[in-house]
């Protein structure tokens, strides 16, 4: 029996170098895109590397994937903390929407037999309310990067339609493990710190994902026959309040969790208020008054951060079980270790 041949996009990433390792348990040939430039000194010996542009809608990854069977795309422009491009829209389509038809047209053409897609919760919404997000929800995408990842699984799906190649697509919530950025990290410094939190009187649900568990299933959905055409949300089947969260760092980073009571109600009055001011600065310094709405978008930074703090976000990962027999291989807290044990040893 021939061995499988992998193609996977944004393998030198964070979810890349953990799926390269889970893949490596099998015997597979794992070709990993690299961009001129970046570091993939980490990634195993035993995978080929071969330079590619940046995503974009002139990318060609044509002779990479001459005699792949299945891609694995995790290429993406994410999110952007501080963000300068006067549409930001239009960013994440060249590189999420455009880049990804791109690559997904160059693969069906290859006679790539699998297009696995990582997309993102967000496309459902960012707040589940009192009922977990299921994948017959109607989608909701609430930003330009979850727009541009929903406008690529519809492209995704026509590509499909017209060339035969199976598509698979995954949305994940927030994922946690080692050499995680972004957020998570961001939590991990400020709870090792034991800098007191007022975080104490939140009482929501999130939903998370350990990269262990993301990647398992990203493998799963690979080869599983009954994965084809399907949408899956992904999560560790624990859903945990904000504060039970900090709690949990705190334990797997063996320090105390300290947390504060202050009622959500205040949190968000004062939000509001460092918001209002920072778009009163704004208007004074630039004096904009063309697009008042849009520049009051533009600084409701605190706001938005409070209500995702506050708010609950879980998805309902019982679709991809029952299809594929899919169980998390890692409980939450096995998770959490890893991702401490990590962190003291970079940290």
């Amino acid at each position: 029996m021939s061995q499988v041949s992998y193609f996977i996009t944004g393998a030198p990433g964070f979810v890349g170098t953990s799926l390269i390792k889970r893949l490596l348990q099998e015997n597979v040939r794992i070709t990993a895109a690299v961009l001129a430039g970046e570091n993939s000194e980490h990634l195993s010996v035993a995978i080929k590397r071969i330079i590619v542009a940046p995503l974009s809608e002139s990318s060609d990854y044509t002779t990479a994937l001459q005699n792949i069977d299945i891609v694995i795309h995790l290429a993406a422009r994410v999110h952007v903390m501080q963000e300068t491009a006067t549409d930001p829209l239009q960013e994440f389509r060249k590189v999420n929407l455009h880049g990804t038809e791109q690559s997904a047209r160059q693969a069906a053409q290859a006679g790539v037999k699998r297009f696995v897609f990582m997309s993102t919760i967000g496309v459902n919404g960012d707040n589940s309310g009192d009922r977990p997000y299921t994948e017959g929800d109607v989608p909701h995408p609430h930003n330009p990067y979850s727009v541009s990842k929903y406008e690529a699984e519809l492209a995704l799906r026509q590509i499909s339609i017209e060339t035969g190649m199976e598509i698979v697509i995954i949305r994940a919530p927030l994922v946690y493990g080692p050499g995680n950025p972004g957020n998570f990290l961001s939590l991990l410094r400020i709870v090792s710190k034991s800098i007191p939190l007022p975080l104490a009187s939140i009482q929501n649900k999130r939903s998370l994902i350990y990269a262990g568990n993301l990647v398992d299933a990203l493998a799963t959905c690979a080869t599983h026959p009954a994965a084809v055409g399907k949408t899956y949300l992904v999560s560790d089947g624990e859903d945990v309040s904000t504060p039970e969260l900090v709690r949990r760092v705190a334990c797997a980073l063996e320090v105390p969790a300290r947390l504060l009571p202050l009622p959500v109600s205040v949190m968000k009055f004062c939000a509001r208020l460092l918001d209002n001011f920072l778009f009163w600065i704004w208007n004074f310094v630039f004096k904009s008054k063309t697009d008042n709405s849009k520049s009051k978008n533009q600084h409701s930074k605190f706001t938005g951060a409070i209500n995702r703090l506050t708010g609950s976000l879980t998805v309902d990962s019982s679709k991809i079980r029952h299809d594929l027999g899919w169980v998390p291989p890692f409980t939450m807290v096995e998770g959490l270790s890893e991702t401490a044990g990590w962190f003291r040893k970079k940290f």
